[in-house]
């Protein structure tokens, strides 16, 4: 029974960061049709925004708040220098997103140096939950993803900002007609995408390794997340990243990671070839 609760708070844990990363590529894949390989990039942009707060001698809450602003400033700029010249040009989209991640990962190596980078929680210790005992930090982290989370959703429904976005996904075209600016829709869309990633690496971050090229690590299951439950869709995000984070956690008390790794992103090829628009189908996206 222990062992069970603790792999439920583990694949809660996972579950939360698949879900924050996959939600900007949720945005960006979903809305504007763009497949970006330097998402994974504005993860270990928070990431580093974190140990950068750290290193001046700043809280570990500093550089939480920092992070998404980071990764936003981040992705703002991609969209404006390239990513919106290249709407209409899906493959263009990819090399030129491929080639940018190249660059950042490059430059968060001249700009922190080789080697991976500590960086302290804010809290230590662990909650005894009556059956078990978890670290206390992980339960702050599944918290304030599941409150991202639920305010992204509430954005996405009942704001302006929220009903211009899901007026474009709906028709571009149209929303053109009644006077929506898709283009502030998709620079704003997008920087927020990458704010979200942003926070996700800098809650991750005193739990894995930092280094410049740790976004790698969850641009592939952020990618199958996202395909996995239906590209756009909310609901779709939390079913894929269910899926992905759960089946990795229970696997990876059975096996070696990297096995595990295998058979997850092959059971994910399998359920895109039974169900190629995912779990959720498209006329549900973003409910």
């Amino acid at each position: 029974m222990e062992v069970a609760a603790t792999t439920l708070l583990n694949a809660l844990t996972l579950i939360s960061i698949l879900a924050l990363v996959g939600l900007g590529l949720t945005i960006s894949f979903g809305l504007m049709n763009v497949t970006n390989l330097a998402h994974g990039e504005f993860v270990a942009i928070g990431a580093f925004s974190v140990y950068y707060i750290q290193s001046l001698g700043g809280s570990f809450w500093l550089g939480l708040m920092v992070a998404p602003l980071a990764g936003a400033a981040a992705g703002f700029i991609l969209e404006w220098l390239i990513l919106r010249h290249l709407y209409d040009r899906p493959v263009g989209a990819i090399l030129a997103t491929w080639g940018i991640s190249l660059i950042l990962q490059q430059s968060l190596e001249l700009i922190f140096g080789l080697g991976a980078k500590p960086v302290v929680p804010p809290v230590d210790g662990v909650s005894d939950l009556g059956l078990i005992t978890y670290p206390t930090y992980r339960l702050i982290l599944i918290s304030i993803a599941a409150t991202t989370l639920l305010a992204v959703l509430l954005l996405l429904r009942r704001t302006g900002f929220g009903l211009d976005i899901r007026t474009v996904i709906q028709n571009r075209e149209m929303a053109e007609a009644v006077g929506i600016n898709t283009r502030r829709a998709f620079a704003v869309a997008f920087a927020f995408g990458a704010a979200v990633a942003g926070l996700a690496g800098a809650l991750v971050s005193p739990l894995a390794t930092v280094l410049p090229q740790m976004g790698v690590n969850y641009l592939a299951n952020s990618f199958f997340v996202v395909i996995v439950g239906g590209a756009g869709s909310i609901t779709g995000l939390l079913a894929g990243s269910s899926f992905v984070g759960g089946f990795t956690s229970i696997l990876n008390y059975q096996i070696s990671p990297s096995l595990a790794q295998a058979l997850v992103l092959t059971a994910a090829i399998v359920l895109v070839r039974l169900r190629p628009n995912g779990f959720v189908p498209v006329g549900s996206r973003f409910s």
